[in-house]
């Protein structure tokens, strides 16, 4: 149907609905342009939760509204943020139910080098005020690494020239993990191998690097763009192992060198700063090597020295212990009589003070037990008699038959008669047993006492009732008997020593002798 074929004028015009108008206007918009590359500014950027994308386009002047549906987000190359200058790629359509155009976007593209660097600046500043940039969250390099992983182009030149440098300087073992170094895939890809790296294992079938070196070589901004990716750069951040971001040459600066915890110019200083070289190294050890041997020489020769110096201001060993020696020779000789001496006297304590208790204490006890038998005796006739008469009276009284009471006296009499011989016999029992006990305590004394010790040829000195058994005692008491097996002898007085005769002057001589 052509609305432009009739007069709207005429009065025969036909009439249209508003469905009609607004599909004749998408029909003709799509057909007119189909395909369109528009430049501008984006504006008011709004995600729906279907996933959608709706923003503006703008000029100076006029603004383009644009959509790209969920499907088509992944293929844009750049998401829309709002200022960024940018060329759009896509079809120009109608929406009917606001009456309004839009452009349904493809692809976007940014719009020069000018306005990819400012894109940039205004990532950095952003992320610079959130603390990714910050020194202090950078870790440490580790000095010798031993796994190191690198996200690279397998087929480029920068993966060799790693290689190379890593085996010339220190070999190590190497994790490649090959992404897109350019284009659309880029940004995802490295992104993809950093967290895939820092997912793996310590220690599993495929071990996790201690290191991570990003690399690829110079080109231009838009070849780096990948790198610049606010993904790449978070997850660079993001990253638990340390890593080394060696992106384009010397003059290139990229997002995720900033986030880094080391940027190398190039890849082959990424690779110097990753490792050591093996032979300064060995150097370096032989160096410490003999810098420790010739300081611990030079301590040692030092402390022997100073030790001679002790020693010689210290006295000689033997002099140190010949005073305790000559000490525990006299102790040890005086020992022997000593103990003995010791044994004799306690042996004539003892016999002294177990003599009066030999005889005194069995006869004691025995005493006791008589005295305790004899009053229980009396209590048990007392009482049987008392009870005896008890029942005589009561029979008495009652006039009972007298044959039973007879044979109850009976029984009773039977029963005392039987308790005074166990009495009598348990008596007996304690007195023997207390006779054996003594007469094995008198065995006993008889063989600690000092009378064994004189039947056996010793002889026990006397000084008055004390026992003399120091040469010291004999001294200051003078002996007064001797014990032997068979009796004491008493010991006479030594005679008192005659006193000296004085001497006599020498006559003097007369001075008028010749």
């Amino acid at each position: 149907m052509d609305l432009l074929d009739d007069d709207p004028a005429s009065p025969n015009a036909p009439e249209f609905t508003v469905s009609e108008i607004s599909g004749a206007v998408k029909k003709t918009l799509e057909g007119a342009f189909g395909r369109v590359r528009v430049r501008g500014e984006i504006g008011r950027v709004m995600k729906a939760g279907s996933g959608h994308m709706y923003y503006d386009l703008k000029d100076d002047r006029n603004v383009i509204s644009c959509n790209t549906w969920k499907g088509q987000v992944a293929g844009l190359g750049q998401l829309p943020e709002e200022g960024l200058e940018v060329i759009v790629t896509g079809k120009v359509s109608s929406f009917g139910g606001q009456s309004r155009y839009n452009i349904n976007v493809d692809t976007i593209e940014v719009a020069g080098e000018g306005a990819l660097m400012a894109l940039l600046e205004k990532r950095k500043k952003a992320m610079q005020a959130e603390g990714l940039f910050d020194e202090g969250r950078k870790k440490p390099i580790p000095y010798l690494p031993e796994i190191i992983g690198v996200v690279t182009s397998p087929q480029g030149a920068v993966i060799r020239d790693i290689l190379h440098r890593l085996r010339d300087r220190f070999p190590r073992k190497v994790l490649i993990w090959p992404v897109a170094v350019q284009g659309e895939a880029c940004a995802p890809q490295v992104t993809a191998a950093i967290k895939g790296f820092n997912a793996l294992t310590p220690g599993g079938a495929l071990p996790r690097p201690d290191l991570i070196i990003v690399a690829r070589g110079g080109g231009s901004i838009e070849d780096l763009w990948g790198f610049n990716e606010e993904i790449v750069a978070r997850a660079a951040a993001a990253s638990d192992i340390p890593l080394i971001s060696a992106v384009g040459h010397e003059t290139d600066t990229t997002l995720i060198d900033f986030v880094s915890d080391r940027r190398a110019p190039t890849p082959t200083a990424a690779a110097e700063m990753a490792v050591p070289v093996r032979l300064d190294l060995m150097a370096a050890l032989d160096s410490f090597d003999s810098r420790l041997t010739r300081a611990m020489s030079t301590q040692i020769a030092r402390r022997g020295e100073r030790l001679r110096d002790l020693a010689r201001a210290l006295p000689r060993l033997d002099e140190i212990t010949a005073r305790a020696g000559q000490r525990l020779d006299n102790v040890s000789t005086r020992l022997p009589n000593a103990l003995r001496s010791a044994t004799q006297v306690k042996r004539v304590a003892f016999e002294r003070r177990a003599a009066p208790l030999r005889k005194t204490i069995l006869t004691q006890k025995t005493d006791r037990m008589q005295a305790r038998l004899d009053r229980a005796s009396d209590r048990l006739g007392s009482a049987l008699q008392r009870r005896a008469d008890r029942a005589r009276g009561e029979l008495s009284k009652i006039r009972l038959d007298k044959a039973p009471i007879t044979r109850a006296l009976a029984a009773q009499r039977d029963r005392l008669t039987r308790a005074t011989q166990n009495a009598s016999n348990v008596s007996a029992r304690q007195i023997d047993a207390s006779h054996q006990k003594l007469s094995r305590l008198d065995r006993l004394r008889e063989t600690l006492g000092y009378q064994a010790t004189l039947d056996r040829g010793y002889a026990v000195v006397w000084s008055g009732d004390q026992v003399v058994t120091s040469k010291k005692d004999a001294k200051a008491n003078p002996p007064t008997d001797i014990q032997f097996k068979d009796g004491k002898m008493a010991l006479s007085a030594p005679p008192p020593k005659p006193a000296k005769p004085k001497a006599k002057p020498p006559e003097q001589t007369s001075l008028f002798d010749d």
